[in-house]
């Protein structure tokens, strides 16, 4: 009792809210009801030690993904495997120091958001690490480039291939994405899938057109082999439509929005997202691959020798 006074005393003043169980048993009860960002058990209690505690956290659909920390006098290194088999994710033995174990919660947090906002598709941040490292940019005062990245007849190729083809579709998108950032890109640079079949890159301003255009590139060039021989031939896909009528629709292409942010411009997140939007529409009514950016050119999927489309803002 006095110890779990003194670790919530500890945890609570280091901005934690704190739930407490008294052995095993209960805080399987508590997880599964309560679902905690992170667990700290001890392995000598009554009832159910940590152990078989931590196994059965881990054995739970709810409670499978929480992180566990081991936090106990039983120091020996079999101990230490035995808690790490069955399932903890960290294992700290007594004496501890207060401002290490609280360190460590923190780092495993951490983890777990970044885990948990990661899209399990592709493995890239998701919405919520692409809307705090926006954010954090603008906090810090950095100007930058966002592209908007969005393919043209997915559906229609998710329907004549089904989702496992669109899934793959979807993979070969973000291998092209880290291809160019990691080939041309910068070391700030930051790749994300926002859901089903778009992306945003974030770059530098003078570099966001250049990446844009990289990765259209390279995204014209992997389309083709997506598709079975006979549709690549034909250059279209016939699929039921929303009518419920058979209707021929393009190969896939890529529409890629590009515009900047300027922190002395006091323009928001929304109305650059906003602006993102109005690219895109645009830049759909356009055949083939396109980049536009916010002065509304567009470099279209044509032979080299064809001039950059352009239209006035």
């Amino acid at each position: 009792p006095n110890l779990r006074e003194a670790l919530k005393i500890l945890f609570t003043r280091s901005g934690f809210e704190v739930l407490l169980a008294e052995d095993g048993q209960e805080a399987l009860e508590i997880a599964q009801r309560e679902l905690p960002d992170v667990i700290v058990l001890d392995v000598m209690m009554p009832r159910m030690d940590g152990y078989e505690a931590c196994r059965r956290l881990r054995a739970h659909y709810r409670t499978r993904h929480i992180p566990i920390l081991i936090a106990t006098a039983k120091g020996g290194d079999d101990d230490k495997l035995v808690g790490l088999k069955g399932g903890a994710n960290d294992y700290v033995t007594k004496p501890w120091v207060g401002k290490e174990l609280v360190q460590r919660v923190k780092n495993h947090l951490e983890w777990s958001r970044n885990q948990r906002s990661v899209n399990p598709l592709t493995g890239l941040p998701g919405n919520l690490s692409i809307l705090a490292e926006r954010e954090r940019r603008i906090a810090a005062g950095e100007a930058f480039g966002q592209i908007f990245l969005d393919l043209d007849n997915f559906k229609a190729f998710n329907d004549r291939y089904g989702f496992p083809g669109g899934d793959t579709a979807i993979k070969a998108v973000a291998e092209v994405l880290v291809e160019v950032v990691e080939s041309q890109g910068r070391p700030g640079d930051f790749v994300g899938h926002i859901g089903g079949d778009d992306f945003v890159l974030l770059t530098e301003p003078d570099r966001a057109e250049d990446l844009a255009e990289a990765v259209k590139e390279g995204l014209d060039a992997r389309m083709p082999a997506l598709y079975e021989p006979e549709d690549r031939e034909l250059g279209f896909v016939r699929v039921l439509n929303r009518r419920h009528q058979y209707e021929n629709f393009p190969l896939m292409s890529v529409t890629m929005a590009v515009a900047t942010h300027d922190p002395a411009s006091g323009v928001h997140l929304a109305q650059l997202d906003d602006v993102l939007t109005e690219l895109k529409t645009y830049g759909k009514t356009l055949p083939g691959s396109v980049v536009v950016t916010e002065r509304r050119r567009a470099s279209a999927n044509d032979a080299p020798a064809t001039p950059k489309l352009k239209k006035s803002a």
